[in-house]
């Protein structure tokens, strides 16, 4: 066996140990990409505490950027990383599609860009989106300083240069999920899912419970446990007529979010249907204890582990395609987006809709409702 493969498979076994962070459908192609440095690196995060999200997002990005490196410079990626090679990428990633189409030089090189596609590590076309690049340099930023190393990244150079190529590239800003998953597209999704199967339970309170409790994201989803659910006390239909029927109530602990901490001690409601499919769901798997939401296999065994949050993600693709609706029109952000787009369209106020979803940024939050009043609005209905 060559040093290389020997080398590659000692590093996937350095990986086993990160199992329960990394994606398992990644992590050879990680293996064959981090040095053992990143990989202790890596490890000595996880042992720090650093949250399961994010690390497995600084992996995602360490990968692509030695591959990057090893494309454009023939070397592994440099600690710390000089000046040059941060504006280098920043060149390669962000650049002035008119220009390129008079000079093909400018840009990424044809050579780095069919080696990263080669990796499946490049998909798209056209210069990099102004968000993900800033967070690979802040991926590059932390693992710099988490190996005891001064970066540049805070010079002004990269500063400029970035300003510079981002209001070159002039690549719109690109939602999550193109369409948003409102009432009307929720109730498709879950004709979908209509059985009584297994995949078809989990499925129906899954989407149930991750819309209705403020359309949590899905590694949020992913990351629910028994532990975490509380009843509550039924509550009315129609809380002013109390002669109306009782719901049944749960609260959802979160704890640590992607905005907030585990001191925050986070919680949202769910209330009358979801809470009776997530109970469904619960009983008819056995499920007591842990994860909520978990594989189920071909032969409808119920694994121990909980779902990945891309698993999410593809339940919610697939129900699209059952349902007769394109798959890549929708993402698991999409049950965010949604639910703040049907808050807006049935009136709710914008500060109860975020108790619910916990948006921390009104503006963010706000967009949704501004398409709303905008559709819904008379400003542009002057000629019809």
């Amino acid at each position: 066996m060559s040093p290389v493969r020997d080398d590659v498979l000692r590093r996937a076994e350095q990986l086993d140990a990160l199992d329960a962070i990394l994606p398992f459908d990644r992590r050879d192609q990680l293996a064959a990409l981090l040095t053992d440095d990143d990989v202790d690196t890596l490890k000595h995060l996880a042992n720090e505490g650093m949250g399961a999200n994010t690390l497995r997002a600084l992996a995602s990005d360490l990968g692509y950027l030695e591959a990057w490196c090893q494309l454009a410079t023939d070397g592994t990626l440099p600690w710390p990383a000089p000046e040059c090679l941060l504006l280098k990428f920043v060149a390669h990633h962000l650049w002035n599609p008119a220009k390129r189409a008079e000079d093909p030089s400018h840009g990424m090189p044809t050579g780095v860009e069919n080696g990263l596609r080669s990796r499946r590590l490049l998909r798209t076309d056209g210069p990099h989106a102004p968000e993900t690049v800033r967070r690979r340099l802040t991926s590059w930023s932390i693992l710099t300083r988490w190996r005891g190393l001064q970066g540049c990244f805070d010079g002004p150079s990269l500063k400029s240069a970035l300003r510079l190529a981002v209001r070159a590239s002039a690549r719109p800003r690109q939602r999550k999920s193109k369409k948003a998953v409102t009432a009307d597209i929720l109730a498709k999704l879950l004709q979908a899912c209509g059985g009584e199967r297994l995949v078809d339970l989990r499925d129906r309170s899954l989407l149930l419970a991750a819309f209705a409790s403020g359309g949590r994201r899905r590694s949020e989803v992913a990351a629910l446990r028994v532990e975490d659910l509380v009843d509550e006390d039924p509550v009315r239909a129609d809380p002013n007529d109390m002669a109306s029927p009782p719901l049944p109530c749960l609260s959802i602990r979160l704890g640590r979010t992607k905005t907030t901490t585990s001191d925050d001690d986070e919680h949202v409601i769910l209330i009358g249907r979801p809470v009776l499919a997530l109970k469904q769901w619960l009983e008819v798997a056995g499920i007591t204890e842990g994860p909520v939401f978990r594989r189920i296999d071909q032969w409808g065994n119920v694994d121990r582990r909980a779902m990945t949050p891309q698993s999410v993600n593809l339940i919610l693709k697939t129900r699209c395609k059952q349902a007769g609706l394109d798959p890549t029109l929708f993402s698991a952000h999409g049950l965010r987006s949604g639910y703040l787009t049907e808050a807006a369209n049935r009136g709710i106020p914008l500060p109860e809709a975020m108790q619910q979803s916990l948006h921390k940024s009104v503006t963010q939050a706000a967009r949704y409702y501004n398409d709303a009043e905008r559709k819904l609005g008379r400003a542009a209905r002057l000629v019809t």
